[in-house]
């Protein structure tokens, strides 16, 4: 079994207890690795209930297949926990070193369960394993502490994955971060591992990882790489591929927490206008010619201090226009400070314009904001909270850390009906109103996110379907797009470059690197069996069917306000509730949201048919179909 390490590392941080198990070929190629492979340990170390703060709740990291080659855009890893957001699966992935570095230390996954009696980092030097002292990084941001780890090993080779500031605090959307910027970004991740008292894990890794046809695998690479160096300019970086002005063209371009599907700023902060004035480099991910990152800097008045930031489209699309902002120096700061803290863009972007829509209805006061004016588009206010809510500084930090739900539920009254989410988890900026088709996308997504489990926004944008409806064949469409992602996540595949790998391309890549014979249908089988497990997962965590799918009060019940031609656009709960029944029928699933036993044997997962079984039981006594 090339490619693979063939080792699973447990480490209770409680106990001290380390141990290993094999991977067996059988488990690797139902699951791949990845998400695929984390969302299995996670139904396997995981009990129902749990709190996600618990010390047993695991945290699983989890490389791919084709960590630690010579591979484009495969070189990273998974992170799987259940959120303390949304009480559901919770997943991540990055491109990153600190992938590699694990394989090549030995693993193909790290189980962390328990939690230090103080804070530490994990320190493993491929079969030496060693809980060391961390009080000494407290506050730190990931970047200082793998600059820190990195003198006190005399190694700079050592890869570090951690959290900052807010990790430590347990702010329920904090990030885990590698490579000084490259986040593990949604469901809160980094507030498990700081739950555990665990503030990074620094891997040396000096084994080789082979491959199985080392001449066919080196060809077939140099052919991906051609692909990437042929790929037109803009399809290289999510900024320029996924448009402001092409969002706002569409009147889908969240403003102002939905008040607005439009922007008047969006000239300001375009990618061109960011390109012209503020990205010094583009740089890559590890082993990726895409060179997609764009750094951005910032040495003018009122930021001297030379802020620097990777910035992607979610923070301009979370911290422009949802919060009113037109200033790219402010949304550069904006991002600087986030990454410090070990924070999530989309959730901080949500929270922050969630309180300045509270604000500007008189439901937040000037005493709760500790005077802080909190209208739209003030500058001063939005980095003023993100420090607050880092640190969860005062009262409105320490709510707004909690997430949109939670906040809405301590703040009371009307705020619950500003809160846009889906499974408890911030919506990024794109107004589902308009895009109907990614509504119905979001609203299934096991994670919450649609965009990064299913893609639907960008067969609205893309004019692939019609935007202005759900389409009547959707479902079938979204579930093979999970499958694609899915299978991706599980390879640890770059999502950003769906032009360079067919599924041909994905048989092959995977084939060539392990040796493990594998078809496109039975590619398409782990996606769906990664699907119907975290769906499982779900239902047993009592967020799996189908009252979870659905979508926030503003995007049901708000119909767009601007001029033009989507003003009055909403979506009808009947028009969803269709799209859900289509969705299900595709997936194989009760009129509930449960697989059907038949289902879940034809995936792969029949010893779990238990599960359904009891669910639908529960569903038909409540009168469910």
């Amino acid at each position: 079994m090339d490619a693979y390490a063939g080792k699973i590392l447990h480490v209770n941080l409680t106990s001290g207890q380390i141990r290993t198990e094999n991977l067996d070929e059988r488990t690797a190629k139902l699951y791949l690795g990845g998400v695929g492979l984390g969302v299995n340990l996670l139904m396997e170390h995981s009990k129902p209930g749990r709190d996600a703060f618990d010390p047993d709740n695991p945290l699983i990291y989890c490389t791919g297949p084709l960590s630690g080659i010579l591979g484009p855009a495969g070189n990273g890893y998974a992170v799987v926990s259940k959120s303390p957001l949304t009480g559901g699966v919770g997943e991540g992935q990055v491109q990153s070193f600190f992938g590699s570095e694990l394989k090549r230390a030995g693993y193909d996954a790290l189980v962390i369960k328990g939690k230090a009696s103080a804070l530490s980092y994990l320190w493993i030097d491929d079969d030496e394993i060693e809980l060391r002292g961390a009080q000494h990084f407290k506050g730190s941001s990931v970047r200082e502490v793998g600059q820190k780890i990195c003198d006190e090993m005399g190694d700079f080779s050592v890869r570090v994955s951690g959290i900052g500031e807010a990790g430590e605090k347990l702010c329920r959307f904090a990030t885990i971060i590698s490579d000084e910027d490259h986040t593990v970004g949604r469901t809160g991740l980094g507030a498990v591992m700081g739950s555990k008292n665990l503030k990074a894990i620094a891997v040396r890794g000096t084994h080789d990882v082979n491959v199985a046809n080392f001449e066919s695998f080196v060809q077939f690479v140099k052919t991906l790489y051609e692909r990437v160096k042929n790929l037109e300019p803009n399809k290289r970086s999510p900024i320029a591929s996924k448009n402001l002005l092409e969002l706002n063209s569409l009147s889908a371009l969240a403003t102002r927490n939905w008040n607005n599907s439009t922007f008047e700023g969006v000239e300001k902060i375009n990618a061109a206008y960011l390109n012209d004035r503020y990205v010094k480099r583009a740089i890559g991910c590890a082993t990726c010619e895409m060179n997609c990152n764009r750094v951005a800097v910032v040495s003018d008045v009122p930021f001297k201090d030379d802020v620097v930031a990777r910035l992607d489209f979610d923070c301009l699309l979370s911290l422009g226009p949802l919060c009113g902002v037109d200033r790219l120096d402010a949304i550069v700061k904006a991002t600087s400070l986030i990454n410090d803290y070990g924070m999530d863009c989309v959730s901080v972007g949500a929270v922050i314009a969630f309180a300045m829509d509270l604000y500007e209805h008189g439901i937040i006061t000037n005493e709760q904001t500790s005077g802080v004016d909190l209208r739209f588009g003030n500058v001063d206010a939005l980095i003023d909270l993100i420090n607050k809510i880092g640190k969860r500084d005062g009262w409105l930090g320490d709510v707004l850390a909690e997430g949109v739900v939670r906040a809405a539920e301590v703040i009371g009254g009307e705020a619950v009906k500003f809160a846009c989410h889906v499974k408890c988890l911030e919506l990024p900026g794109y107004d589902l109103r308009v895009l109907k088709n990614a509504a119905l996308g979001f609203s299934v997504a096991f994670s919450g996110d649609g965009h990064l489990r299913n893609g639907a926004e960008l067969l609205d944008i893309k004019g692939k379907v019609d935007h202005s409806k759900i389409e009547s064949d959707i479902g079938s469409i979204l579930v093979a797009e999970s499958q694609r992602y899915n299978v991706l996540d599980s390879l640890i595949l770059c999502k950003l470059s769906p032009e360079v790998y067919t599924w041909k391309d994905l048989v092959d890549y995977y084939m060539l690197a392990t040796g493990i014979q594998v078809t496109e249908d039975e590619l398409r089988q782990v996606g769906d069996r990664v699907e119907n497990l975290a769906r499982l997962f779900n239902i047993l965590e009592g967020k799996g069917t189908r009252d979870y799918d659905d979508l926030p009060y503003k995007i049901k019940n708000c119909p767009v306000s601007d001029e033009g031609s989507e003003k009055g656009a909403v979506v009808v709960d009947d028009e969803l509730q269709l799209g859900i029944d289509n969705y299900y029928v595709a997936c194989g699933w009760t009129a509930d949201g449960i697989p059907t036993v038949d289902r879940l044997k034809q995936v792969g997962l029949g010893n779990l048919a238990y599960i359904s079984e009891s669910a639908i039981k529960v569903a038909r006594a409540q009168g469910i179909n």
